[in-house]
């Protein structure tokens, strides 16, 4: 791995989302947007990212994707490791989960990194990944990995991060790795 670039830095504070509209080109063949504690207004809310072609007028583009984790409470009673049927896309226009239920406590909140290949491209799709950290609203924590590629040859020049449901705070830095 290349040495990251910090870009630009999105600092929300109960915003509905946090859009990354420029500076997303052929500069770099790998960006990485740092998710740091991300809290959301609203309880067992879901952190998704989604792409776009025309610099953010519209996102939904198609999407396969999969995820699993490893989950422990709190409290000890039960951990896990497991897919996670429910997050996957199969060829969809929805939002890709970046972590699911997370509690919008005073100190629950959600840390993730994700990746995205080559956007620039315009022979291959785009593919990408995430590794991501949640305090759930059940008081676990989960260990998510996130993978998929966007069924696209165009170039992608925008990423927006947002909840399933209600406002977050938090920051959300971009790099680009040569």
């Amino acid at each position: 791995m290349g040495i990251p670039t910090l870009i630009t830095t999105n600092t929300s504070s109960n915003a509905s989302s946090s859009a990354f509209t420029s500076s997303i080109d052929s500069t770099y063949d790998e960006y990485m947007f740092v998710c740091t504690d991300i809290n959301p207004a609203t309880d067992v809310a879901h952190f998704q990212c989604q792409f776009s072609t025309d610099g953010g007028s519209n996102y939904g583009m198609t999407v396969t994707s999969t995820t699993f984790y490893a989950q422990h409470y709190e409290d000890d009673s039960s951990t896990s490791l497991a897919y996670q049927a429910s997050a996957d896309l199969a060829q969809s226009t929805s939002d890709v989960f970046l972590n699911r239920s997370i509690g919008n406590g005073a100190d629950e909140s959600t840390v993730a990194i994700l990746h995205l290949f080559n956007p620039s491209n315009t022979t291959y799709v785009k593919n990408f990944y995430a590794r991501s950290n949640e305090y759930a609203a059940d008081n676990s924590t989960l260990d998510r990995f996130t993978a998929g590629y966007i069924n696209d040859t165009q170039n992608v020049d925008a990423v927006i991060f947002r909840m399933s449901s209600g406002n977050f705070d938090g920051v959300i830095q971009m790099y680009g790795i040569a």
